[in-house]
């Protein structure tokens, strides 16, 4: 904005002109706001809409690499799985399939389907629960702002912006999944405190086995891990691929020592190993076994997609406006 006019004018009288042109300019952009406001509300319930829970659902293949460990699926209607199938063949589970029903020994699951009369819970992914509450919010935001006396007032205009970056931010942050070793991760999410309950899954889940759904990078991931107590963390029998057990001494099954490999040390086989955690809050437990695997899920990629470019654009505004009112950048 030019501080100069042509004739000039005393100073005193510039001072008024600047701040006339300035109060226009702020009365304009504020204007200009409701509109834009408009839009976003509307790709926000695009994203509502993508996330609704809508018959068919989504149907995402689980399935570990290079491996037969996990293989099976499940179907996402809203913020809950309500329908899956897995098959598990890990050598610390005992097999629940008889020999010869299947190409392979495995143990099977099957969602318990959820009625009035089941006692089955539902399968529902909070990190979804919590992103529906974030769009319902900037929702709500929206028209408090557009609708409200104090739509012409850029402090409360900037003030509701700010919320709706927060709002957004965490939006995003539901579908993007803690980090790994991120140490602030909630409590809610946490695998020890919020697998999967065992009357979910028919036959119900054995009790040495943790299935934990959770969300990443915009994919519907599963965590399949098999326990036992820390205070015997060497499980004297040891469940084969072929339904045999083999016994095990200081460590080593019968196999290593007859192949001489008794004197190696032997390697971590996933992350977790010979860390200890409070499992359901009443036991000390071991990770023996540890399986991921992800499937991207086509919905959520797309509000993934949404919500970037929704954040890119209230935080234009946010710049736009602090530099018109004078409001530092944060």
């Amino acid at each position: 904005m030019a501080t100069w006019v042509y004739p000039p004018i005393p100073p005193d009288q510039l001072k008024i002109k600047e701040e006339e042109s300035l109060a226009k300019e702020v009365q304009w952009l504020l204007e200009s706001l409701q509109d834009s406001l408009a839009l976003l509300k509307e790709g926000l319930e695009e994203c509502v809409a993508l996330l609704a829970p809508k018959e068919p659902g989504s149907t995402l293949v689980l399935s570990s690499l290079r491996s037969e460990s996990v293989k099976g699926f499940v179907t996402r209607v809203g913020t809950k799985i309500v329908k899956g199938d897995i098959n598990l063949r890990l050598s610390s589970l005992a097999p629940n399939v008889p020999r010869g029903t299947t190409t392979y020994p495995s143990t099977r699951y099957s969602l318990a389907p959820s009625t009035p009369n089941s006692s089955a819970p539902d399968l529902t992914l909070t990190p979804l629960l919590n992103l529906a509450n974030h769009l319902n919010s900037s929702l709500d935001l929206i028209d408090i702002t557009r609708w409200t006396g104090q739509s012409t007032s850029a402090p409360f205009i900037s003030g509701q912006l700010r919320l709706l970056c927060e709002h957004l931010s965490s939006a995003k942050a539901c579908l993007k999944g803690p980090s790994p070793v991120s140490p602030d991760e909630p409590e809610e999410e946490k695998w020890w405190l919020s697998s999967v309950p065992p009357s979910t899954f028919e036959p119900a889940l054995n009790p040495n086995l943790s299935l934990h759904f959770s969300v990443h990078d915009a994919s519907l991931v599963l965590t399949v891990r098999t326990l036992s107590l820390a205070s015997n963390p060497q499980t004297p029998n040891i469940h084969t691929p072929s339904g045999a057990t083999e016994f095990s001494l200081s460590s080593f099954n019968l196999r290593d020592r007859l192949f001489g490999l008794a004197g190696h040390h032997k390697q971590p086989t996933h992350d977790e190993m010979g860390e200890s955690f409070l499992w359901r809050g009443k036991e000390e437990v071991n990770v023996r076994e540890k399986v991921r695997v992800e499937s991207a899920d086509p919905s959520l990629m797309s509000v993934a997609a949404k919500l970037s470019a929704l954040e890119h654009e209230v935080k234009r505004w946010r710049f736009n406006l602090g530099v018109v009112i004078g409001e530092e950048d944060d």
